[in-house]
């Protein structure tokens, strides 16, 4: 193992290793949950460790990776107010927060043995004096295999890096070389058996300032012994590890009631709140008639490129992930450029995610296995059909990223809504103020619809003037009393 870059400046291993859990709007955002105060746990000083390796023993899953701003203490801090904290920082640096999530049941949340395990805690490769940053300025990047998975900075986190120090200070001692891991922001993910994960923490008014890339390659190792806990996964926990959204916000209520409004009606709500550009642009239903309705999961393809592919193509890709990562309601929506020249999903993917529960698949590209995809039942929207296989034109990149799709912006957790006419996504925060409104709509051109076929003309009709809108309030009160006719 390398000696890490606390020992190498103080002369031994950091007394205290303090994580901070949830610190990042964007971590909090993907979690769907955000605490009023910081909080921690502890990690051992012996899984300090610099660039290098870390195992993933054989017959695990799912190795966590967690990049981060660390604290290093230049002077002890005990009672400090949040105002004096900075100040007994020493140095800042790159962590990778590491853990193996096989385990975290084990411990019951306490991380001991998921978060503490020989080299789960690499530091460096350099520290930045503390006086060269601005802690409101500081930034972090984490790439994975090359790719960036991570990028924010100190100004999204949820709690000042002063705030805790003051906060720990306030029941114990920090002493010179502990460290502060202070938490990551989304993207975290797993990282499996021959993949590279680096970190870099720099300033964002000076990117000079680094602490250089922390380079981490996961090796396989053997089996953990058999005494002790056991590792243990469950789907929970794997959607957990590989950063899946929070929980769907649609109630049934809200999806049945969707399910009854056309997609035009819904599309001319949004525009009248200025969202014109909501439709995802040249793709139809597989199946004519189908209705779709869920929350969005995104899955992003890059074009086609050979050594890209050899790194990413292959295994258990990002889009076996997406899909086996899917929860009941969801919609995978892919953004495949458009390109309808390579299938960007078949038969035994869709399958697997109508087991899963899925609502429905999206693509801007092909499908192949068109006519067992029809025969499934799975609401499929694409862009046409293709026998080949995504090799052709497409890399699986990443998964639950904000993506394009058909010409619209699709967020994880965005409202999907699809018919006949096409495809469309409502933020979250828009579905019942929409929804409502689109109701309104289509009960005013039921009556306008009832009207022009007893032979009215649809001057001053369709729009209603203030006429013909007394006489639909009148229709509306008897058609609630007695019921439609």
């Amino acid at each position: 193992m390398s000696e890490d870059p606390v020992t190498r400046l103080f002369g031994r291993r950091p007394g205290k290793v303090i994580a901070v859990h949830l610190s990042y709007a964007s971590r909090a955002a993907q979690r769907g949950r955000t605490p009023a105060h910081p909080s921690y746990f502890l990690k051992t000083s012996s899984s300090v460790t610099g660039p290098g390796t870390v195992e993933r023993p054989e017959g695990t899953e799912l190795l966590g990776f967690e990049g981060e701003i660390a604290l290093v203490l230049g002077k002890a801090a005990r009672r400090v107010s949040p105002g004096d904290a900075w100040a007994c920082v020493g140095w800042v640096t790159a962590a990778n927060d590491l853990g193996l999530h096989d385990l975290r049941k084990a411990d019951r949340g306490s991380n001991v043995r998921s978060k503490g395990g020989d080299g789960y805690t690499p530091l460096g490769p350099d520290l930045i004096p503390a006086d060269r940053l601005d802690p409101a300025r500081i930034g972090v990047r984490t790439w994975l295999d090359g790719a960036l998975v991570q990028d924010d900075s100190s100004a999204g986190m949820l709690f000042p890096f002063a705030l805790m120090l003051a906060d720990l200070s306030r029941v114990m001692t920090l002493e010179p070389g502990d460290v502060v891991l202070t938490g990551t922001p989304a993207g975290a993910s797993v990282a499996e058996p021959g993949q590279r994960i680096e970190v870099e923490v720099f300033s964002l008014d000076d990117p000079g300032v680094t602490s250089g890339r922390l380079t981490t390659e996961v090796v396989a190792a053997p089996a953990l012994p058999g005494w002790g806990s056991p590792s243990e996964v469950d789907d929970a926990q794997r959607a957990d590890a590989w950063g899946a959204p929070p929980a769907p916000v649609l109630t049934d209520d809200l999806r049945t009631r969707l399910g009854r409004v056309a997609v035009a009606t819904l599309s001319v709500q949004l525009r009248k709140r200025g969202y014109d550009d909501s439709s995802i642009d040249g793709v139809r239903p597989l199946v004519p008639g189908t209705r779709l309705v869920g929350t969005a999961r995104t899955l992003r393809y890059v074009p086609y490129r050979k050594d890209l592919f050899a790194a990413h193509g292959g295994g258990y890709n990002a889009q076996k992930r997406a899909i086996d990562s899917l929860g009941p309601g969801d919609v995978l929506v892919m953004e495949a450029r458009g390109d309808a020249t390579a299938g960007t999903i078949g038969d035994i993917l869709a399958l697997r995610a109508q087991v899963r529960g899925a609502a429905g698949v999206i693509t801007d590209g092909a499908v192949r296995d068109a006519r067992p995809l029809t025969e499934l039942g799975l609401p499929v929207y694409c862009a046409g059909h293709h026998p080949a296989v995504l090799g052709r034109r497409h890399v699986p990149w990443e998964t639950d990223t904000t993506i394009s799709c058909g010409g619209a912006t699709v967020q994880p957790g965005d409202v999907i809504v699809a018919d006949d006419d096409g495809a469309l996504v409502i933020p979250p925060g828009l579905v019942e103020e929409v929804l409502t409104a689109a109701e309104a709509q289509e009960e005013e051109e039921a009556f306008i619809a009832e009207m022009v076929g007893r032979g009215e003309s649809v001057a001053g009709l369709y729009p209603l003037d203030a006429g013909w809108r007394r006489r639909f309030e009148t229709w509306r009160a008897d058609q609630r009393t007695e019921g439609p006719r």
